[in-house]
């Protein structure tokens, strides 16, 4: 992607992060009949490989397992995004010379697409997936919970999918090229909102790291 030296995020932990809290990404192959792309949720291990290994799963029905395309697939992974106003500039009130933007952050992953076809490695995946967007409910559910014949039959209907990752690109456009005055006031407006993604970017503007 195109990544000015201002707004590059090379931390991997700080990746992986991001990665780990908006785990649904698009996933884009290119097939013979050209570029493909499927939204999935993943799940990323970052002990598997000096910069992790992602791992998801899609309908059996689904052709991209049949054919898995030569070379690297790209998954991306979209952080808080917002609209920014130039009304947020302290700079319009005093010269005008201000236009609006969008800050977002972004990951880019990449690395061979790798297909698991085995019944206890889809079990694992969908237990972990399962139990990682489960944990914060009041009364979680897990794969256990249904019939176990019930569950098999759902198994036999997904292939499984592993990217281990060769190459990981990060973008963090959060005001960087503004003055600390405007930053501040981006910041401002956006933490006064009750949507919780432009709260999170309040946060990133202001310097702060989770996302």
């Amino acid at each position: 992607m195109y990544q000015p030296p201002l707004f590059r995020e090379d931390d991997l932990a700080i990746q992986h992060d991001l990665i780990r809290a908006h785990p649904f990404g698009a996933l884009v192959t290119l097939a013979s009949t050209g570029l493909v792309a499927n939204s999935v949720p993943f799940v990323l291990d970052t002990t598997a490989g000096e910069r992790g290994t992602l791992r998801c799963h899609v309908a059996r029905a689904n052709p991209l397992w049949r054919q898995p395309p030569d070379g690297e697939v790209l998954a991306v992974f979209h952080g808080p995004q917002v609209y920014v106003t130039p009304s947020w500039y302290p700079s319009k009130r005093e010269h005008g010379k201000v236009v609006p933007t969008w800050n977002y952050a972004v990951v880019h992953v990449r690395g061979p697409l790798v297909i698991r076809d085995d019944r206890d490695w889809l079990l694992d995946l969908v237990s972990r997936l399962t139990a990682g967007q489960e944990s914060p409910m009041p009364q979680p559910w897990a794969v256990g919970d249904a019939p176990a014949d019930y569950i098999e039959r759902m198994l036999e209907a997904i292939v499984g999918i592993e990217i281990p990752v060769t190459r990981i690109e990060g973008k963090w456009k959060v005001s960087q090229n503004r003055s600390e005055a405007d930053r501040t006031g981006v910041a401002a407006a956006l933490v006064q909102s009750d949507d919780p993604r432009n709260r999170a970017m309040a946060a990133l503007v202001s310097g702060k790291r989770p996302v």
